[in-house]
């Protein structure tokens, strides 16, 4: 076998890619949705949903503990469903306003 042959398939595959590039499909991303196309809003939506529904959870599940382990009834239940229900709420707001997103990115699409 020679040596040169698996050089001759990277250089092909390389120009191949170089070429794909150029022509705007992909970017310099590498294949990634930069957040501008149909895939964002649909990713936003389930992170939307995941963390109002993580926030309920989390919520409920600590009222329940302590509900459990103070025999309080339902008192703590009630308490910790709204506060859930409110940390959802919040969460949902920053993820939709850009306000949770990380330092600097956020002027990077002021830029655009």
């Amino acid at each position: 076998m020679s040596d040169d042959h698996p050089k001759t398939d990277l250089e092909d595959l390389d120009s191949r890619l170089k070429r794909v590039r150029k022509k705007g499909k992909f970017g310099n991303s590498g294949g990634f949705d930069n957040g501008t196309g149909e895939a964002s809003g649909f990713s936003l939506a389930m992170r939307v949903g995941a963390e109002m529904v993580s926030a309920l959870i989390v919520g409920v599940g600590i009222g329940l503990l302590l509900d459990y382990w103070l025999d309080t009834g339902p008192w703590f239940f009630v308490v910790f469903f709204f506060l859930g229900a409110g940390a959802g709420m919040l969460n949902v707001y920053r993820a939709t306003s850009n306000m949770g997103l990380a330092p600097g990115y956020r002027h990077d699409i002021e830029d655009k």
